[in-house]
């Protein structure tokens, strides 16, 4: 969340903030319910404080004054609560330079990186691959449970499992700490990291009974991990996770319908950094800078992203997606984000170290997609594809996966 302080002094750089990522905050009425509630809040004190002063004699004056708190607290009650749901939707501010614009029509292509490949026929689509191989069953599992959900079968099961010890050993000696979080995660916990207001949203799964959300990436598991702490940040901790996501999808009605490209449940490996703010800029470099040199080592070709402010979320102040080529669609699709989303989190979680001159600050956390498992399975098998229906897997798994070539099963 946004420091209070900052709102009160800014009040027009996030009006700004809010116009430019078209989300709608009233943020003169924050401003005068932040007053009424200071207002309630000084004279509670003042209350407090002539009752305190009063001696046993002065009885009825003290169950006058007791009366009066009791309304005021109310009142400092009904404000505070009113203020507080306006200020958990005010976004982050974006950086200056962060390039504005409505949607994600208007994001920037910053470069394009790799040859895209050249075949002497038509290439195949991933779900189209899948059947074929016999790696990927979307009709059981859409018998079982519906639409967008997948069995990964054979060599596809492997595969991921493949990418995960890759990731792990890279990231292992970058100073990544690995970690398989929970998937679950408590309202209030969810709402600090950004993505959650009050109630179930479109696309959260919410176990009503448990009071728990299912994770939409373990981002949030890893950033509300250290709630409430207070960190040694003489060296930024840095995690990379493996965790189950899901998502409804609720906003995506007939996009992506066929595949494993755009599911409810999908697993995911995703970098997680606390850092000081002064590192926060160069962290996000370094997470960017990961993302590249793993899609190089896949040898898939991608292109890097500038996110504009319309497109950007609430918790960040600046993101770039990494997008992978998909001969089989003919066109780069998302596979990768990374986050900087400054004391934003950090602020609603109260995760806090001391600096220099001992004093308690809020630490900036960002996070990065290491791979999204189904998309980057997607993107293997549309560039990987063979004339006679096989896909060569890249070279940097086959010590992972134990095979180079998943080949069609024999009739």
């Amino acid at each position: 969340m946004l420091d209070i302080k900052f709102i009160r002094e800014n009040p027009e750089k996030v009006k700004e903030a809010c116009k430019n990522k078209n989300i709608t905050v009233d943020v003169d009425k924050f401003l005068e319910l932040d007053k009424q509630a200071r207002g309630f809040q000084l004279e509670i004190e003042n209350l407090r404080a002539q009752k305190n002063k009063l001696g046993k004699e002065d009885q009825e004056r003290g169950r006058e004054l007791k009366e009066q708190l009791k309304t005021l607290e109310e009142s400092f009650a009904a404000a505070d609560k009113d203020r507080a749901a306006l200020h958990r939707k005010m976004p982050n501010i974006p950086f200056e330079n962060v390039p504005v614009g409505k949607d994600d029509s208007e994001n920037v292509v910053l470069r394009q990186v790799g040859k895209l490949p050249k075949f002497d026929f038509t290439p195949k689509e991933h779900w189209q691959l899948g059947q074929d191989l016999d790696i990927i069953d979307l009709e059981r599992a859409a018998k079982m449970a519906g639409s967008r959900f997948y069995f990964l079968k054979n060599e596809a099961a492997i595969l991921e499992m493949a990418l995960m010890n890759f990731v792990f050993t890279l990231l292992g000696k970058k100073g990544f700490t690995p970690v398989i979080p929970p998937v679950m995660i408590k309202p209030a916990e969810s709402e600090a990291m950004g993505y959650i207001e009050n109630h179930p949203d479109e696309e959260a799964y919410y176990l009503e009974r448990d009071e728990l959300y299912l994770t939409a990436t373990s981002e949030q598991s890893l950033g509300a991990m250290h709630a409430k702490e207070t960190l040694d940040l003489a060296k930024a901790k840095k995690y990379v996770a493996f965790s189950t996501c899901f998502r409804r999808e609720s906003g995506s009605y007939g996009k992506d319908t066929k595949g494993i490209f755009r599911v409810h449940q999908f697993d995911k490996m995703e970098m997680f950094v606390f850092c000081k703010p002064e590192e926060s800029e160069k962290y996000h470099r370094e997470l960017l800078a990961i993302e590249e040199e793993l899609m190089k080592a896949l040898a898939i070709p991608y292109q890097v992203i500038n996110i504009c402010t319309g497109d950007l979320g609430k918790p960040a102040a600046r993101k770039y997606d990494i997008e992978a080529w998909m001969p089989g669609q003919n066109r780069y699709r998302e596979t990768h984000s990374t986050s900087n989303c400054t004391d934003y989190q950090a602020r609603g979680l109260n995760i806090r170290y001391k600096d220099t001159k001992g004093e308690m600050q809020f630490v900036h956390t960002l996070n990065g997609t290491a791979f999204a498992m189904g998309r980057i399975i997607v993107a293997i098998l549309e560039n990987g594809q063979q004339k006679d229906g096989s896909v060569k897997i890249p070279k940097v798994l086959h010590k992972y996966a134990g095979f180079k070539v998943i080949k069609a099963p024999k009739k």
